[in-house]
């Protein structure tokens, strides 16, 4: 492969990757996926390897976690609150569906103020309701973290791999 080639290759998939981890910002955005497509872009052009298809499979589980990470984080938060589960999936449902039906900002304010009204027919407390909300707010807080850290984490992986492979 020529190296004009090469090089563009790559600076193409490290801005990928760099939209993937800035990204992240955003609730919605998959950023995580983002990087993980880069690194898999990156196997196929230039090969795997010994060491790139041990880092991959370590990358891939990293992605599996952070994508995990909101639904856990934020149901795990709510239901330390006393939020039925009934109520935390079936507001986690309708933020998904929202997300793509009114984008970006559609599921974040459509799971909290469904996640509220179930909480209030169920409790008939509005300051208990909320306080389940805030907890869901504080959830999707630790999941942006955990999903910034986990990007990372796979980035680093990606530059050993393309160092060191």
């Amino acid at each position: 492969m020529p190296a004009w080639l090469e090089s563009t290759i790559n600076v193409l998939i490290i801005l990928t990757i760099l939209v993937g981890q800035f990204g992240l910002i955003i609730p919605i955005f998959p950023g995580n996926v983002v990087i993980w497509v880069a690194t898999l872009v990156y196997g196929v052009v230039f090969g795997f390897g010994n060491l790139g298809g041990v880092l991959f499979a370590l990358i891939t589980l990293l992605m599996l976690i952070a994508v995990s990470a909101d639904n856990l984080l934020m149901g795990a938060k709510a239901r330390e609150r006393g939020a039925a589960w009934s109520s935390i999936i079936t507001a986690l449902v309708a933020g998904v569906i929202f997300t793509f039906v009114f984008p970006p900002i559609g599921g974040i304010i459509a799971a909290p103020l469904l996640l509220y009204l179930m909480e209030f027919r169920r409790l008939g407390d509005s300051k208990q309701a909320g306080e389940v909300v805030k907890a869901l707010i504080i959830g999707l807080g630790l999941s942006f973290a955990a999903r910034f850290v986990l990007g990372l984490l796979m980035i680093s992986l990606w530059a050993a791999w393309a160092f060191w492979g």
